[in-house]
């Protein structure tokens, strides 16, 4: 049996889904406003850039700070608005894709950097067969603030498939796998054929020279670059009509 793997944020949504679990941490008090602040700039940058090795290591580092000796249950009810968040913001093509995996008889997967909780909850939600994400370690009900498995980023993608490949006897070989960024390279590279979406620019070079299928929904970036040149052209404009008026002047 092959399977389809997605990763999530900038592959399967716009953004990142961890902006939508800072800002309702924000909400309910749990992190300030200025960090929530911090955490949406990080995410414009994010749907521009993609992720690098240093912000996901420092992010890993502030949550698990931050989650020593809370309750699981008190993050655990944030998920309804975690949710309200990510699904205005999916892309529907990326669900037909998955879907039509599922039709053609293969189990549909999210496997993400974010919480085991929150990639349950989505790919639950979405239909899908399943979420691999980080699993955080919780005794007697509060986080310690240490990982319970792998960390799902780089390497440890494809190492939590091919355990669930191992216990549901999935071929990779002929499976699919979808996603945005360079640091994924381990998780395509562990199926037979991969996409990338809205790749980054190391992922795209990638694919180019290893053939793959490239997918592009993310416009944010067009986007502000069109912001730019028209604010330039407006600026320009407007420097051009003050000297126009001070020629008349003189």
């Amino acid at each position: 049996m092959s399977a389809a793997f997605f990763d999530l944020d900038r592959t399967l949504m716009s953004g990142s889904s961890g902006f939508f679990w800072a800002r309702a941490a924000a909400r309910a008090g749990m992190i300030s406003r200025r960090r929530l602040a911090l955490d949406a700039w990080e995410n414009v940058k994010f749907r521009l850039r993609g992720s690098t090795d240093e912000s996901t290591d420092k992010v890993m580092l502030r949550v698990g700070e931050m989650l020593v000796g809370k309750r699981a249950v008190d993050f655990q009810r944030l998920g309804p608005q975690v949710l309200a968040g990510v699904l205005p913001r999916l892309y529907p093509q990326m669900l037909e894709i998955a879907w039509q995996h599922q039709d053609a008889g293969r189990p549909v997967f999210i496997v993400t950097a974010a919480t085991q909780d929150t990639a349950g909850m989505i790919a639950h939600v979405l239909g899908f067969d399943g979420g691999l994400g980080t699993p955080l370690e919780a005794v007697d009900g509060l986080y310690t603030g240490k990982l319970a498995g792998p960390f799902a980023y780089r390497d440890g993608k494809p190492q939590l498939m091919r355990a669930l490949a191992d216990d549901q006897s999935i071929d990779l070989t002929d499976s699919y796998a979808y996603s945005d960024s360079e640091s994924d390279l381990p998780m395509l590279r562990a199926v037979g054929h991969p996409v990338a979406v809205n790749p980054d620019g190391a992922l795209a070079r990638v694919a180019r020279e290893e053939g793959w299928d490239v997918l592009r929904f993310d416009r944010l970036g067009g986007r502000l670059k069109m912001i730019g040149g028209l604010t330039a052209a407006t600026l320009l404009g407007a420097a051009g009509a003050t000297a126009r008026r001070r020629g008349a002047a003189r």
